[in-house]
């Protein structure tokens, strides 16, 4: 079964609302990125219903480093908010990952607590 992994940082104390968008650019542009560069895993993914688990992390080290243990083996991405509402400043809020195979992505986030 595939999945994809959205990982919020939790230090930010962003409200629900900018976690739900933030949470979508991330879902989307995953997705987007899965999509182009294998195709029959996005169809897969849509047929099988979906699947999204979002996860919380400490900090923007925290992120960072998942990122770089990830980025050349999964399609992933990092949104940064522009910082004109709740952040002062443009900084990195999420990381989405996929959607992959479940056991793989496992592997790197299995540590991390639902958000």
């Amino acid at each position: 079964m595939y999945k994809q992994v959205i990982i919020v940082r939790n230090d930010l104390k962003l409200g629900k609302g900018k976690i739900a968008a933030q949470v979508a650019h991330a879902a989307v542009s995953s997705f987007l990125k899965t999509e182009k560069k294998n195709p029959e895993i996005s169809s897969l993914w849509l047929l099988e219903g979906q699947k999204k688990v979002v996860l919380k992390i400490d900090s923007k080290n925290e992120l960072l480093s998942l990122f770089e243990d990830i980025k050349n083996i999964f399609p992933c991405s990092l949104i940064k908010d522009a910082g004109l509402t709740q952040l002062s400043q443009p900084d990195i809020t999420c990381l989405g990952v996929g959607p992959i195979k479940e056991d793989k992505i496992d592997r790197f986030t299995k540590k991390y607590k639902l958000l």
